[in-house]
């Protein structure tokens, strides 16, 4: 039997749940998002973190020894070259805990969401 995971009702919620060293990058990764997204809405969907605007911008999550981070298979592909550096999968990245995130590049992946998003 699998204990059900917790739900969460806000992001403060869920960073708090992390060691400080998670907290800090958690929280700097949610302000970047909100910087490149200012009428995005902050909401828990599929138990992590996500920005929606007209739909799902981006999720993220942290794990044991990275960040997830989630702005959808398009995105992925569209930074493909800038990603190159991280493990990848089908609408994900992986950014591991102990190297600096490429702040810049989600940035650019936020914008380009929020255009695919508008149209």
């Amino acid at each position: 039997m699998t204990t059900p995971r917790k739900q969460f009702k806000t992001m403060d919620e869920y960073i708090a749940t992390f060691p400080k060293n998670v907290q800090d990058i958690l929280k700097k990764l949610r302000y970047v998002i909100s910087e490149s997204a200012p009428k995005a809405e902050e909401t828990i969907n599929y138990g992590i973190p996500t920005f929606k605007l007209n739909g799902n911008l981006v999720h993220f999550a942290a794990f044991k020894n990275h960040i997830g981070f989630y702005p959808t298979p398009s995105a992925i592909i569209a930074f493909k070259k800038e990603l190159s550096p991280y493990k990848q999968a089908k609408g994900s990245v992986q950014f591991p805990i102990d190297k600096e995130i490429p702040f810049d590049v989600v940035k650019k992946i936020v914008k380009y969401r929020l255009k695919e998003n508008s149209s």
